[in-house]
């Protein structure tokens, strides 16, 4: 396989990654720690015939990238935590419609306003149901330089292919951490590109909705002479509202179908030393890394750690986290918020005594804070 070598930011990587990957449109507003997917994006994209907008405020910024993906190409918005927080409605909008899009949000402190300049991994519960409703998210979270590339790029394909908005998490500690990174070659990225299906038969037989109940919706870009109705309530095979019962189960249970169906295509994690591993640790974004560093003390120390790593947060990949807590006895969880995921994680394995490590003070958790914690609890 051939690769490319660059020396860049997470948040840049993102926004190269995007534009490689075919994304034309990117409607947004600045944002900490995230603006720099923006500024760059705006650069790139008018150089391949695309557009990139600031809008007046985050809900704009999603409604236009909205918009965009409807007219049949590629869109994303970037944002933080509170950015998503206005975005809900809308994000919302875009999992009844069906309307494929990527969100990159690089999560910072909160509540509210919170720690706009420091790390977390509070959006994480947030990613899992961003808007009302009955919906089945798909969420990645990049755990190094490259993975803000190839994670970007994996997301536009998982967004045509389920028609629906795919989150990129991303941290401020690795969107904008500044390094080297082996991504794939742009010929490779375009040759991997897996765009939405659309139906060429008659106008009239059109059903954009009238799906098998573990498929998505096949919506055909708007002005292409085919007629179909988007609208935020619930509704039959050619987009109307309607409130027939039968018609209304079906649709919502489709919407979880056609993700549950398929979840071998959206699974995605690491397995970092845990063939012999007698302690478990799980970890995911920026606190990966400071993890494996951990696992290389603990190992000189004659601790045999390992490190379960999910890249795909949402649908967590259970089956996998329950293979690894049936088997290890000691597992510690370390996250930067008081737990959001050791809760999928005791949901997944079963198990009650997950131990955890969390820090919520905007600042990083150290290789030598998860070795101790490892030691503690031995």
């Amino acid at each position: 396989m051939a690769n490319r070598e660059i020396i860049s930011t997470g948040n840049d990587l993102a926004a190269i990654a995007a534009v490689d990957a075919g994304c034309m449109f990117f409607g947004g507003y600045p944002i900490t720690p995230s603006s720099e997917v923006m500024h760059t994006i705006s650069d790139l994209l008018p150089a391949v015939g695309g557009a990139a907008i600031q809008m007046e405020d985050e809900i704009a910024g999603v409604a236009c990238a909205i918009g965009a993906s409807m007219s049949g190409v590629r869109s994303m918005t970037a944002t933080s935590g509170p950015g998503i927080s206005l975005k809900a409605e809308n994000l919302g909008l875009a999992q009844m419609t069906e309307t494929p899009l990527v969100v990159v949000n690089v999560m910072r402190g909160g509540p509210s306003t919170g720690l706009p300049t420091r790390v977390s991994q509070g959006d994480v519960a947030q990613a899992k149901n961003p808007s009302h409703g009955d919906y089945k998210s798909i969420t990645l979270c990049a755990g190094n330089l490259a993975e803000c590339y190839t994670e970007t790029v994996r997301a536009f394909n998982l967004a045509d292919r389920f028609m629906q908005p795919v989150f990129v998490l991303l941290d401020e500690t690795i969107g904008h951490m500044h390094g080297k990174a082996m991504i794939p070659t742009e010929e490779e990225v375009k040759a991997g590109i897996k765009l939405r299906k659309t139906f060429d038969g008659a106008p009239e037989d059109y059903r954009p909705y009238g799906v098998e109940q573990d498929e998505p919706a096949v919506l055909n870009p708007m002005f292409t002479g085919y007629r179909y109705h988007f609208t935020g309530l619930h509704h039959d095979s050619k987009g109307f509202p309607t409130e027939e019962i039968e018609t209304c189960r079906k649709l919502i249970e489709r919407l979880f179908n056609k993700i549950e169906a398929h979840q071998d295509e959206i699974d995605s994690y690491e397995e970092f030393m845990l063939d012999d591993a007698e302690f478990l640790i799980i970890a995911y974004g920026s606190v990966s890394l400071a993890a494996k560093e951990a696992i290389r003390h603990l190992r000189a120390d004659g601790i045999k750690a390992g490190l379960f790593r999910p890249i795909t947060l949402w649908p967590s990949p259970a089956t996998r986290i329950k293979h690894w807590t049936d088997k290890i006895n000691k597992v510690l969880c370390v996250e930067l918020n008081i737990g959001q995921y050791r809760d999928e994680i005791q949901r997944a394995s079963g198990r009650l005594d997950i131990d955890g490590l969390f820090k919520v003070n905007g600042r990083a958790i150290s290789p030598y804070e998860i070795v101790n914690k490892v030691k503690e609890t031995m």
